[in-house]
Order: structure tokens, then sequence, then C-alpha cells
């Protein structure tokens, strides 16, 4: 069996022409752009949109990863669109303020449309045997995948796997995290939907990843590399070497492994070394605890006692209420005391508050945060048997 071949390239900046130089070396050591679009295909780009920030804050693909991948394609004569589905809000207004419209529209991409909808069987699927999917992503020729390396409470890292979560719309996203609160099962389901959808290629913005609250309050980090490879759990193997966590501790490359969707095992790195670019300060969870816990009451009283919970920093929350808007379970596991902003009056900054025995460790309002007033923290008697 042929080593999956993961091209790491060096990239100083944001630059366009050294971005784009960078990925047309990427895509050399890979093969070459024809490999992955021919003249009049219609190809979707799918970056990272987990919701609508500016390029600096690390949060989105950078537009100039965006734009460099797709000058590259439209120069194979591929048709090209893009769309992701952010977490909240719409993707136009994601993409306006994470600088992907104006690189689109500088470079004649039309903007996909990821609000209508199509199920699609998967009788294939280990865990999910159905899946709606965004009918933009259904109707393409190829699927390109522009991930951006960041950190995620849940997962750990956010990477190339789980950079297609974004292919289901709107709520069914949050569905999935009610229907699978536990880490491995969640990420079953996210190599599951790559088995569905295999993009053609997935190129990872890693120009400047973020450590630490990722993936939207955590710090931006300069690693200065790009990375580009066809097998997602590869790539996503090659970042925690990047960043020396135990691959084994991320789900989404342990059954992404074992259900046939990549490998770990084997890698043909090519381009510069990986060596070059390690960061053993990386700020990432390096824990072997379990990030959500498990099933049944033994599960809820992990959660209790044991795993990372979300925490509110009342001093940094203006009680916008975005956590309660994005908590997927009923009744809400973070809410205003009383009830959704009872008795608040103009003014008021009372943060809401998180009823951890409902709380299903899923960490989607410390994701949202607009405010970065959400970290994870363990309890006590974890830490202690952590370390």
């Amino acid at each position: 069996m042929t080593a999956s071949a993961v091209a790491l390239v060096r990239c100083e900046d944001y630059e366009e022409t050294t971005v784009f130089e960078a990925v047309g070396r990427a895509l050399e050591l890979l093969g070459g752009v024809a490999r992955y679009a021919r003249p009049g295909e219609r190809i979707l780009l799918k970056p990272n949109l987990l919701v609508g920030s500016p390029p600096d804050t690390a949060v989105t693909t950078h537009p100039s990863v965006f734009g460099a991948v797709a000058r590259h394609l439209a120069a194979a004569g591929a048709e090209l669109s893009y769309g992701d589905s952010p977490a909240f809000g719409s993707t136009r207004s994601a993409s306006r303020k994470a600088g992907l419209v104006e690189m689109a529209e500088r470079l004649g991409i039309v903007q996909a449309d990821f609000t209508a909808s199509r199920t699609v069987s998967f009788p294939e699927g280990r865990l999910i045997k159905q899946f709606e999917i965004a009918s933009a992503v259904l109707d393409a020729d190829g699927l390109i995948s522009l991930p951006k390396l960041k950190t995620h409470a849940l997962m750990r890292v956010t990477g190339a796997v789980k950079n297609q979560f974004g292919c289901i719309p709107g709520v069914r996203k949050g569905e999935f995290h009610a229907r699978m609160p536990d880490a491995e099962r969640f990420a079953q389901m996210l190599v599951d939907l790559n088995r569905l959808l295999r993009p053609r290629l997935y190129v990872m913005d890693g120009v400047v990843a973020m450590e630490g609250n990722g993936p939207r309050g955590g710090d931006p980090r300069a690693l200065r590399v790009l990375l580009a490879s066809e097998d997602p759990v590869a790539l996503d193997a090659v970042v925690c070497r990047i960043v020396e966590l135990d691959p084994r501790l991320v789900g989404t490359i342990s059954w992404g492994g074992e259900w046939g969707l990549g490998t770990a095992a084997d890698i043909g790195l090519r381009g510069d070394p990986v060596e070059t670019f390690i960061a053993p300060d990386f700020q990432v969870n390096r824990s072997r605890g379990s990030t959500t816990g498990g099933q049944g009451w033994r599960g809820r009283m992990a959660r209790d006692r044991l795993v990372p919970r979300p925490v509110i920093d009342p001093a940094l929350c203006t009680a916008c209420g975005t956590c309660v808007q994005m908590c997927p379970v009923t009744p809400k596991a973070v809410d205003f005391p009383g009830g959704v902003r009872a008795g608040q009056t103009e003014g008021d900054r009372t943060p809401p508050v998180h009823d951890y025995g409902l709380c299903i460790r899923c960490y989607c309002c410390q994701e949202v945060c607009p405010e970065h007033a959400i970290d994870v923290k363990t309890p006590l008697l974890g830490r202690l048997i952590h370390r």
C-alpha cells in the first residue's frame, strides 16, 4: 500500500504572492493542480467559517490562502464556488467579516447557497446511515477543503476531518451535538461524514494557527506552515506531530484509521522538514482524560467530578446570550437566572449560569462566545487524577 503523502511548505506570512507560491509548491509536491480539477468541472471550496471574525484573529481560513488555492484551480479551468455553514449567522455575513467576500468577488468566485439541503442515504456508514447535506456540496463535481489549524475543546484540535462538519446546514449541527455528546461518537460521526463527502484535497492554513482556548477564543500563534494532502487523517496526524499532541487522543484520527478514511501510520512527508515546524510549547489539551465522559449514570458522575466543564468569566461576559442560543440541549444547560433574559433591564449584564447536571460537555457555548468569556476548566478531582 502506498503511503499517504502530506506536503509541508514554509510560508512566512499572508502576503498574497508568498502564499500563492507556497500553495503552488504544495500542489506540485502532490502531483500538480490538474490532479484535483479539470477544465469545466464545478469545484466547491470549503473554508473554515466558524463565525464571522477578522482574518487577524486566526478564527477562519485566511483570505490569502483561500484566494491562492482558488487561483490555482481557476488556472486549471475549474468553475469555482465557495461556502460553509457557520455556527450562527449567514454565510454571507461570516464570509464578509472574514475577508472572503472581497477576495471571492475580486476573483469572480460565486458564493454557494448553504441553506438548501437534501437528505442523503449512506448505507456504508459505520455509525450514521443518513446525513442532511447542503445542496451546494452535493451539486458540485468536487470538494476542496480549506481547514484552519486550531485547538478545540471537544476534539483537542480542529483540522482536516472536522472541517466538513460545516457541510451540514444550520441547526442540524446542534442536533448532532445533542445526540452524540460523547467525544468518541462525535468523532465517529465526523469520520462517516468524510467517508460520504470524500473531498479531493485538503489545504490547511497553519501560517498563523490558534492555540489555547480555541476554536474561537484562543490566541493566534505563528507556525508559518501550509499543509496539503488527499488524506485528512494523515494530515491531522502530522498536525499532532507539529504541536506534540499524541494522535491517539484525537478521535477523528484513531477512528479515521480504523474505518478506512485514511492512515496515521503510513505517511510520506514531502517538502520542508517537519522538524522545522515543531512547537513543543503549543497550548493544546494533552491530558489523557476524556473531554466529555461516558454514557449512563457513570458517565454523568464522571462529567460532574472529572471532566472539563465550561466556565463563564463574569468580568468578560456581556450577557449577549449567544451561549444560551447555541446550547443544543433541552432544557438549556446554560441560561439566564430565571429564564432567558428574565428580569433583565437595559444595561444589566448578569451572566448566564451553567447547570452542570444538564451540561453534556459539547462546549458549543465556549466555541461561539464572542467575548472569549468562556473557558474550559477541569474540576479539582480531575486535575489530581490526570496529574
